[in-house]
């Protein structure tokens, strides 16, 4: 699976799930740190990597463009620490 983590998750988390073997990538990375969402989903879709975020409307603008991909992951906890964002995301 590979991810690309949304601004509102921790910084660290990419290299922890890549030690569970979970290709991952940071939005700050790749210069996306202050993008809109939708640049986001179309990054996403760019990279065929799933987009990770705290934000519900990522769902919406799918909804609304009628766009098929990319998928989206929402964590609905805040404020949670990299080693348990890593934890949260499956590994298969």
């Amino acid at each position: 699976m590979k991810l690309l983590l949304d601004q509102g998750l921790p910084r660290s988390a990419p290299k922890l799930l890549a030690e569970a073997g979970i290709d991952a990538i940071h939005v700050a990375d790749i210069g996306l740190s202050k993008a809109e969402d939708g640049t986001i989903l179309t990054e996403g879709r760019a990279l065929k990597r799933v987009v990770v975020t705290l934000d519900a409307d990522f769902h919406s603008l799918l909804a609304l463009t009628e766009a098929t991909s990319p998928s989206v992951i929402r964590i609905r906890i805040e404020r949670l620490q990299a080693r348990a964002i890593a934890n949260l995301l499956p590994t298969y």
